[in-house]
Protein backbone atom coordinates (compact mmCIF):
# COMPACT_ATOMS: atom_id res chain seq x y z
CA UNK A 1 0.00 0.00 0.00
CA UNK A 2 1.16 3.50 -0.87
CA UNK A 3 -0.09 6.80 0.49
CA UNK A 4 -1.06 9.16 -2.32
CA UNK A 5 -2.46 12.68 -2.42
CA UNK A 6 -4.86 13.84 -5.11
CA UNK A 7 -5.90 17.43 -5.73
CA UNK A 8 -9.51 18.10 -6.73
CA UNK A 9 -10.91 21.15 -8.47
CA UNK A 10 -14.15 22.29 -10.11
CA UNK A 11 -15.41 25.57 -11.51
CA UNK A 12 -18.39 24.51 -13.63
CA UNK A 13 -21.91 23.48 -12.67
CA UNK A 14 -22.59 22.19 -9.17
CA UNK A 15 -18.95 22.40 -8.10
CA UNK A 16 -19.47 21.03 -4.61
CA UNK A 17 -21.43 18.00 -5.85
CA UNK A 18 -18.77 17.21 -8.44
CA UNK A 19 -16.09 17.26 -5.73
CA UNK A 20 -18.17 15.27 -3.23
CA UNK A 21 -18.76 12.60 -5.87
CA UNK A 22 -15.05 12.52 -6.64
CA UNK A 23 -14.17 12.00 -2.97
CA UNK A 24 -16.66 9.14 -2.73
CA UNK A 25 -15.39 7.69 -5.99
CA UNK A 26 -11.77 7.79 -4.85
CA UNK A 27 -12.77 5.47 -2.03
CA UNK A 28 -12.83 2.82 -4.74
CA UNK A 29 -9.08 3.30 -5.26
CA UNK A 30 -8.20 2.42 -1.68
CA UNK A 31 -8.79 3.59 1.87
CA UNK A 32 -9.65 7.27 2.31
CA UNK A 33 -7.22 8.52 4.94
CA UNK A 34 -8.17 12.21 4.98
CA UNK A 35 -10.05 14.87 3.07
CA UNK A 36 -9.16 18.53 3.44
CA UNK A 37 -11.51 21.40 4.01
CA UNK A 38 -13.12 22.90 0.92
CA UNK A 39 -11.36 25.98 -0.47
CA UNK A 40 -12.52 28.58 -2.97
CA UNK A 41 -9.81 30.07 -5.17
CA UNK A 42 -9.40 32.20 -8.26
CA UNK A 43 -8.55 30.44 -11.51
CA UNK A 44 -4.85 30.32 -12.40
CA UNK A 45 -3.90 30.49 -16.08
CA UNK A 46 -6.05 29.90 -19.10
CA UNK A 47 -9.00 31.92 -20.38
CA UNK A 48 -11.04 34.15 -18.04
CA UNK A 49 -13.23 31.88 -15.90
CA UNK A 50 -15.07 31.59 -12.62
CA UNK A 51 -13.59 30.61 -9.25
CA UNK A 52 -12.72 27.04 -8.32
CA UNK A 53 -13.58 24.89 -5.38
CA UNK A 54 -10.53 22.84 -4.36
CA UNK A 55 -9.73 20.06 -1.92
CA UNK A 56 -7.12 17.35 -1.38
CA UNK A 57 -7.83 13.67 -0.77
CA UNK A 58 -5.28 11.33 0.79
CA UNK A 59 -5.66 7.61 0.08
CA UNK A 60 -3.81 4.43 0.94
CA UNK A 61 -3.87 2.48 -2.30
CA UNK A 62 -2.65 -0.75 -3.79
CA UNK A 63 -2.92 0.73 -7.28
CA UNK A 64 0.20 1.73 -9.15
CA UNK A 65 0.66 5.41 -9.95
CA UNK A 66 -0.50 5.04 -13.57
CA UNK A 67 -3.50 2.94 -12.45
CA UNK A 68 -4.44 5.54 -9.84
CA UNK A 69 -4.19 8.33 -12.39
CA UNK A 70 -6.32 6.35 -14.87
CA UNK A 71 -8.86 5.74 -12.09
CA UNK A 72 -8.98 9.50 -11.41
CA UNK A 73 -9.32 10.32 -15.11
CA UNK A 74 -12.28 7.94 -15.34
CA UNK A 75 -13.94 9.85 -12.49
CA UNK A 76 -13.34 13.09 -14.39
CA UNK A 77 -14.92 11.64 -17.52
CA UNK A 78 -17.89 10.43 -15.48
CA UNK A 79 -18.39 14.04 -14.33
CA UNK A 80 -18.52 15.23 -17.93
CA UNK A 81 -14.95 16.55 -18.11
CA UNK A 82 -13.89 17.30 -21.65
CA UNK A 83 -10.32 18.13 -22.56
CA UNK A 84 -10.22 20.66 -25.36
CA UNK A 85 -7.92 23.46 -24.20
CA UNK A 86 -5.28 23.60 -21.51
CA UNK A 87 -6.46 25.27 -18.29
CA UNK A 88 -10.02 25.66 -19.51
CA UNK A 89 -12.98 25.66 -17.10
CA UNK A 90 -13.84 22.17 -15.91
CA UNK A 91 -16.53 20.25 -14.10
CA UNK A 92 -13.91 18.11 -12.38
CA UNK A 93 -10.13 18.09 -12.34
CA UNK A 94 -8.19 15.48 -10.39
CA UNK A 95 -4.39 15.70 -10.20
CA UNK A 96 -2.07 13.11 -8.71
CA UNK A 97 0.06 15.29 -6.44
CA UNK A 98 2.17 12.78 -4.52
CA UNK A 99 2.55 9.02 -4.71
CA UNK A 100 4.55 8.00 -1.66
CA UNK A 101 8.03 9.40 -2.20
CA UNK A 102 8.16 8.24 -5.82
CA UNK A 103 9.16 10.38 -8.78
CA UNK A 104 7.66 9.79 -12.23
CA UNK A 105 8.39 11.76 -15.37
CA UNK A 106 6.68 9.89 -18.17
CA UNK A 107 4.29 10.94 -20.91
CA UNK A 108 1.01 11.76 -19.16
CA UNK A 109 2.37 11.06 -15.65
CA UNK A 110 4.50 13.54 -13.70
CA UNK A 111 4.77 13.08 -9.93
CA UNK A 112 5.16 15.10 -7.81
CA UNK A 113 2.79 17.38 -9.67
CA UNK A 114 5.05 19.86 -11.50
CA UNK A 115 3.30 23.02 -10.20
CA UNK A 116 2.55 21.78 -6.67
CA UNK A 117 5.05 24.13 -5.01
CA UNK A 118 3.67 27.19 -6.85
CA UNK A 119 0.01 26.88 -5.90
CA UNK A 120 -1.53 27.69 -2.56
CA UNK A 121 -4.81 26.04 -3.60
CA UNK A 122 -2.87 22.76 -3.64
CA UNK A 123 -0.37 23.25 -0.82
CA UNK A 124 -2.75 24.51 1.86
CA UNK A 125 -5.29 21.66 1.61
CA UNK A 126 -2.42 19.16 1.21
CA UNK A 127 -0.75 20.39 4.41
CA UNK A 128 -4.12 20.28 6.18
CA UNK A 129 -5.07 16.75 5.11
CA UNK A 130 -1.55 15.29 5.33
CA UNK A 131 0.54 17.46 7.70
CA UNK A 132 3.63 15.28 7.25
CA UNK A 133 3.51 15.21 3.44
CA UNK A 134 7.00 15.40 2.02
CA UNK A 135 8.22 15.86 -1.48
CA UNK A 136 10.74 13.26 -2.66
CA UNK A 137 13.59 15.73 -2.05
CA UNK A 138 12.69 15.76 1.67
CA UNK A 139 10.93 19.15 1.65
CA UNK A 140 7.88 19.27 3.90
CA UNK A 141 4.95 20.45 1.76
CA UNK A 142 3.77 22.75 4.56
CA UNK A 143 7.13 24.56 4.48
CA UNK A 144 6.39 25.70 0.92
CA UNK A 145 3.33 27.70 1.99
CA UNK A 146 5.25 30.87 2.83
CA UNK A 147 6.26 31.28 -0.83
CA UNK A 148 2.59 31.31 -1.94
CA UNK A 149 1.08 33.19 1.00
CA UNK A 150 -0.04 36.06 -1.25
CA UNK A 151 -2.31 33.83 -3.30
CA UNK A 152 -6.01 33.79 -2.41
CA UNK A 153 -7.48 30.60 -0.87
CA UNK A 154 -10.52 30.81 1.39
CA UNK A 155 -11.89 27.91 3.41
CA UNK A 156 -15.63 27.76 2.76
CA UNK A 157 -16.41 24.42 4.44
CA UNK A 158 -14.51 22.43 7.04
CA UNK A 159 -13.62 18.75 7.17
CA UNK A 160 -16.52 16.47 6.41
CA UNK A 161 -18.01 18.89 3.83
CA UNK A 162 -18.34 16.10 1.28
CA UNK A 163 -20.39 13.70 3.41
CA UNK A 164 -24.03 13.60 2.38
CA UNK A 165 -26.15 10.99 4.09
CA UNK A 166 -23.17 8.79 4.99
CA UNK A 167 -21.42 8.01 8.24
CA UNK A 168 -17.84 9.23 8.18
CA UNK A 169 -15.22 9.10 10.92
CA UNK A 170 -12.86 11.98 10.32
CA UNK A 171 -9.19 11.07 10.48
CA UNK A 172 -5.95 12.74 9.58
CA UNK A 173 -2.95 11.34 7.79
Amino acid sequence: MVRAALGLGSNLGDRRSFLASAVSGLGGAGELVAVSSLYETEAVGGPPQGPYLNAVVVVETGLGARELLDFALALEAGAGRQRRLRWEPRSLDIDLLLYGNAVFDEPGLTVPHPRLAQRRFVLEPLAEAWPGAMLPDGTLAADLLTAVAGQQAEIIAGPGWWVVGRRWCWGRA
